[in-house]
C-alpha cells in the first residue's frame, strides 16, 4: 500500500481509504456487523491507514464497529451531521441553526465516546455552504472549533463538500482553519477539476474523495433488473429507469479495459489515483474481498494520458441524490 500526505495536516495516509458509510447498518442492508468488522479488518491488514466514518451513520454504529475493529495507529475522520437532518445544506440555511456552538461540541464529544479515542484525528461537517460565512453564528461556531482543538480533542478540521458541488465550500476551504475536503469524484463526476483542485494545491488542502464506483454503477454491477435488500436507500438512488441507464454507461467503459486497468473497479480507483490533488480515495467495502481488491490497485500506476483523455468523453452530469 503506497501512502500519501493529507494535505498539510502532517498525516501521511494510505491512498486507498475505508469509507464506513455501509458499517451503520440502516441505510445500506444486506451485510452483519460481524462482516463488516471482518471487512475493516481486512483492509488493515491490506494496508489501508486511514477510515471515513461520521456520526450519521446508523446513529454511531459505524464508529462503534470502528472502535473494536481499528487499531489506535489508524486514522480516523468522522462528521457532524447538520442539526435537524437536512442535506444537503441550503444557501438559505443558518449556521445558527445548522451548526451551532454548542451542538458542535455535543457531536464531537459523541464521536470520541463512540470511537473510544481521545481525540478525533479529522473532525468534518458533514454538509457546508459558504452563505454561513457572512452569518453572526459562524463566529461563535468556529471559537468553539479553536476550543476544542486547543482541548486536544480535534487535531484537524474539515468539509464534506455537498453532492456535486465543489463551489458551495470554496470560501470556507481558504479559511486555514480548515485543511481537507471530502468531495464526489470519480468517471463521471469530473467537478472538482473546475476549481477545487486548484485551490488544494494552492492551499495545500488534503482531498477526500468518496463515491468513486458512484454507488456502484461504475463497478459494472448495476443492471436493469438489480434489486436491493429491503429498506436499502439504493431503491431511491437508482430508481425509475436509472439502473438501465447506468449499465448502459458502465457497459461502455468496458471497451477501455486492458493492461492498465482489468476491470471496472480498479479503472475507477486508477482515475482518480492519477490526480495528485488526491490525498485518498474511500470506497465503501462491506465484504473481506472487496477491501482486499481495492487495496490492490495501491500500486504505484497512474492511467495514462491517453487513457485518461478518452475518458473525458465518459463525463456524466447528473445528481440524483437530490433530483
Amino acid at each position: 500500500m503506497r501512502s500519501r500526505p493529507l494535505g498539510r495536516t502532517g498525516l501521511s495516509v494510505s491512498e486507498i481509504g475505508f469509507g464506513a458509510w455501509g458499517l451503520g447498518a440502516t441505510m445500506w442492508r444486506g451485510v452483519s456487523d460481524e462482516d463488516g468488522i471482518a471487512t475493516v479488518r481486512a483492509a488493515v491488514d491490506a494496508g489501508v491507514t486511514l477510515i471515513d466514518t461520521a456520526l450519521a451513520y446508523g446513529d454511531g454504529h459505524s464508529e462503534q464497529l470502528i472502535a473494536k475493529a481499528a487499531p489506535r495507529s489508524v486514522t480516523v475522520a468522522t462528521k457532524i451531521p447538520p442539526q435537524g437532518g437536512g442535506w444537503p445544506a441550503q444557501g438559505n440555511s443558518r449556521i445558527e441553526d445548522v451548526f451551532p456552538a454548542a451542538y458542535v461540541r455535543a457531536c464531537t464529544e459523541r464521536s470520541l465516546k463512540n470511537l473510544r479515542r481521545e481525540t478525533l484525528d479529522v473532525q468534518q461537517f458533514h454538509v457546508w455552504h459558504d452563505n454561513w460565512l457572512g452569518r453572526p453564528g459562524w463566529r461563535a461556531t468556529r471559537q468553539e472549533m479553536e476550543k476544542l482543538s486547543m482541548e486536544g480533542k480535534v487535531r484537524h478540521w474539515g468539509i464534506s463538500i455537498n453532492d456535486h458541488a465543489p463551489e458551495t465550500a470554496l470560501q470556507a476551504l481558504s479559511d486555514p482553519i480548515f485543511v481537507t475536503a471530502q468531495v464526489i469524484y470519480n468517471v463521471f463526476d469530473r467537478s472538482p477539476e473546475r476549481e477545487l483542485f486548484a485551490l488544494a494545491r494552492e492551499r495545500d488542502l488534503g482531498i477526500i474523495v468518496r463515491v468513486p464506483f458512484d454507488e456502484g454503477a461504475l463497478t459494472g454491477a448495476i443492471r436493469p433488473d438489480t434489486t436491493f435488500p429491503e429498506g436499502d436507500w439504493r431503491h431511491r438512488y437508482f430508481r425509475g429507469d436509472r439502473p438501465t441507464e447506468a449499465a448502459r454507461r458502465a457497459d461502455a467503459l468496458r471497451d477501455l479495459l486492458g493492461d492498465e486497468a482489468k476491470t471496472l473497479p480498479e479503472l475507477a480507483l486508477r482515475f482518480i489515483l492519477s490526480r495528485p490533488e488526491v490525498s485518498t480515495v474511500i470506497p465503501g467495502m462491506r465484504r473481506v474481498e472487496h477491501a482486499r481488491a481495492n487495496a490492490a490497485v495501491s500500486d504505484g500506476r497512474a492511467l495514462s494520458a491517453e487513457l485518461l483523455q478518452r475518458l473525458e468523453a465518459h463525463a456524466w452530469d447528473k445528481n440524483w441524490y437530490g433530483d
